[in-house]
């Protein structure tokens, strides 16, 4: 029996995911940050903060993770907790202003970085790669509301 069409497919994009994962969190690092750290402070960045519940839609991390990360960043002091105005059971993450002038510096860094990797390309092709990764994550998510 001959492998799924899909199959090649799959393995280059799992082989991407983890080229991209060591080339960024390898720059993240040397900025003096964990990958998930990272990820907060670039997502609450020119934000007046949001609930933990955004972020963790925004950032992709687990709540589990969520928590622990964010509580390694306020004794840090480069974000807060706070209660949301409009409730106060509910809380808002927001950047300290050490977090804020973390982000100013990090994240221009982090873009940078990021930048040579798609020197190569042109504008239609990124506009192209997008598009494509576009159908395929609504594929996969078409495909998961099927089945519930």
């Amino acid at each position: 029996m001959s492998p799924p069409i899909f199959l090649q497919l799959m393995r280059e994009l799992s082989r991407t995911y983890q080229a991209f994962e060591v080339y960024s969190s390898t720059h993240v690092r040397s900025l003096g940050l964990t990958p998930a750290q990272f990820d907060i402070i670039a997502t609450l960045g020119n934000t007046t903060g949001m609930t933990a519940r955004e972020l963790g839609e925004k950032t992709l991390i687990t709540k589990g993770t969520l928590t622990g990360v964010v509580d390694r960043l306020v004794g840090k002091k480069l974000v807060r907790r706070s209660a949301l105005p409009s409730d106060g059971r509910c809380q808002i993450v927001q950047l300290t202003t050490q977090g804020e002038k973390l982000f100013a510096s990090v994240f221009p860094a982090q873009l940078a970085h990021m930048e040579r990797a798609f020197t190569d390309f042109q504008q239609k092709e990124l506009t192209g790669m997008t598009v494509d990764l576009r159908r395929l994550r609504e594929a996969f998510a078409n495909a998961h509301d099927s089945k519930k």
